[in-house]
């Protein structure tokens, strides 16, 4: 509910908010070129989607709170595990725009250039995300202190322990200031046919836009179709 408390228009919808709800991703991506300026690289075009739907608030009509947009492209360039005597899988170079597509006071917007590095093998994976944002005019930046709370990357850790995957996603603004952490950890299961069973806990700023400045705790129980490794 705090997102939308300093809005008085959106008061009444503030008090119809449950904390119930049911959130849900798509991803997908799409190759443009192979082997693009060097062999084993590509260049993708992707995109995700994620929503944060009040499915079971039938008093206020089952609305979305959130949805969050999220296209990008990039190149990536598989490195079989071998480069400078590390087991780096893979390395990628892209630009990213993400909003909510809100207007007025609910708008929400930022674009990033971001390299993305992983290392893997057969049980663990290390993911590292530095990102830079692309500045905008003061007049038209919806957040302007969104790098305040979720920095400047991400840093995603795998590990699978016989048909358990367990994944930690981790930000820190790398203050010492006023220092924000943000953490993502799941784990997941295998279930008859290609669904696996999906445990996450959230504690932290930027699970959607909307609420990139305010700290959120959740734990949700579902499924999903594509495991990180």
């Amino acid at each position: 509910n705090e997102p939308f408390t300093p809005y008085a228009e959106l008061a009444a919808e503030d008090q119809r908010l449950d904390n119930a709800e049911a959130k849900f991703q798509v991803s997908l991506k799409v190759p443009l070129a192979q082997d693009f300026l060097m062999e084993d690289a590509t260049v993708w075009v992707g995109y995700t989607q994620l929503s944060l739907w009040q499915v079971y608030n039938s008093d206020a009509s089952a609305p979305f709170r959130e949805t969050n947009y999220e296209p990008e492209i990039f190149w990536s360039l598989d490195t079989h595990g071998d480069w400078l005597d590390t087991p780096l899988q893979k390395f990628s170079l892209g630009f990213t725009h993400q909003s909510n597509g809100r207007g007025a006071a609910l708008s929400r917007s930022w674009n990033r250039i971001y390299a993305n590095f992983v290392w893997a093998d057969d049980k663990w994976a290390v993911g590292l995300k530095p990102w830079y944002r692309i500045p905008e005019d003061e007049s038209d930046d919806d957040n302007p202190d969104i790098s305040d709370y979720l920095g400047y990357g991400d840093m995603t850790f795998a590990y699978k322990y016989n048909e358990l995957t367990f994944t930690t996603l981790l930000r820190n603004n790398m203050r010492s200031e006023d220092n924000k952490t943000s953490a993502n950890v799941t784990m997941s299961f295998p279930l008859p046919g290609r669904l696996s069973g999906y445990v996450e806990y959230v504690n932290g700023y930027g699970e959607t836009l909307i609420d990139y400045n305010h700290r959120n705790k959740r734990i949700g129980v579902g499924f999903v179709l594509n495991d990180w490794f």
